[in-house]
């Protein structure tokens, strides 16, 4: 963690993660070390929480473990193949965000928006992407991630928590949502051919448009249901 701590330094809560003074836009910490970041650079000192930022920064390969993401700023950071292993990443910037091949199993995503994401081939397994648990809230009250348009071909959602989640004109192609829980997922116009659904809950999920092609496992009822 030396490395990391003399690129971020221990900044007061109430600032965003800079380099001299300067946002650390476009910043290259590509295979680096950074788990446990929240507690390096003190994000929740004092109860303060501003959305820092690593916009458009260069984290491929980065190691994320257990980092204290939340109300970070990742817009169209390059994520690709990062270990992002128990991450939190609730109310996180991702849209446009590359995260092709990255591990985001038992991440927690919740209120993330993830517009125009890239997750091809991601490792999303157990994820949680809804807050209604933690919340006590119905699916459809409850904040989850948006992933409107975002590119999941191939990736692993098996077994996760998709409650409420916003897949609008999303691709699943190819992807594995065994077990998922999709109840109360709006799934408009989102390509689910060849994707694996044995096992998924879909109640209340709005499927109208979707693309369901070579699709297995699919709920009855779930096919091109209205909203």
């Amino acid at each position: 963690m030396a490395a990391v701590v003399s690129v971020l330094g221990n900044r007061s809560a109430d600032r965003e993660v800079t380099q001299d003074g300067k946002p650390l836009y476009r910043v290259d910490l590509s295979s680096v070390d950074l788990r446990g970041l929240e507690r390096e650079v003190g994000l929740t000192e004092g109860g303060m929480r501003r959305r820092s930022t690593f916009r458009f920064a260069f984290l491929t390969w980065a190691d994320l473990r257990h980092a204290g993401l939340e109300n970070f700023d990742l817009f169209d950071a390059s994520l690709d193949n990062a270990n992002m292993s128990d991450v939190n990443l609730q109310d996180t910037d991702l849209r446009k965000a590359h995260l092709g091949g990255a591990n985001l199993t038992n991440a927690r995503l919740g209120a993330a928006d993830m517009t125009g994401a890239e997750l091809g081939r991601a490792n999303l397994h157990h994820a949680h992407l809804s807050r209604a648990e933690e919340t006590n809230e119905t699916s459809e009250a409850a904040s989850s991630a948006d992933l409107t348009r975002a590119s999941l071909i191939g990736a692993n959602l098996s077994a996760a928590d998709l409650r409420g989640v916003v897949l609008i004109d999303a691709d699943l192609t190819d992807a594995d949502l065994t077990g998922a829980d999709l109840r109360g997922a709006d799934l408009t116009r989102a390509d689910l051919s060849s994707a694996d659904l044995t096992g998924a809950k879909m109640s209340g999920a709005k499927t109208a448009g979707a693309i369901f092609e070579g699709a297995r496992g699919v709920p009855p009822h779930s096919r091109g249901s209205s909203p």
